[in-house]
């Protein structure tokens, strides 16, 4: 019994001193996304609060992309439940944004009216 009190008046410090550091949210993301990438040093993000829950942005070196959205986004829709179970923990709606990098090789948008234009009919 003196046991689980300690632990939980334990639990209760480790908290209050995650709150007044970085994020849990943002270190977990950063953890995760480090160990998938080839370029752990150009790994950054970013969190806003606002009255729709927590945004955290995540950028990568343009070469780790790949690796980060996965075949068909399912490395990208794993870390967003993740992430979703990490603010449910912290009683928060956690959102991600993954901003495509400056030197991305994907090639730009073309609009419905070029596309159609394209066509010979």
């Amino acid at each position: 019994m003196i046991w689980l009190r300690y632990n939980n008046d334990q639990r209760s410090e480790n908290s209050q001193n995650m709150a007044t550091s970085k994020s849990v949210d943002q270190e977990f993301l950063e953890y995760l996304v480090k160990s998938l990438v080839d370029h752990p040093d150009d790994v950054k993000t970013g969190r806003k609060v606002d009255e729709m829950g927590v945004l955290i942005t995540l950028s990568v070196h343009a070469e780790d992309m790949g690796q980060i959205i996965g075949k068909r986004g399912s490395t990208a829709r794993s870390i967003r439940s993740l992430l979703r179970i990490v603010g449910l923990k912290n009683n928060a709606r956690v959102n991600l944004k993954i901003e495509e990098p400056e030197g991305g090789s994907r090639a730009p948008r073309t609009s419905v009216d070029d596309a159609v234009g394209d066509l010979s009919i």
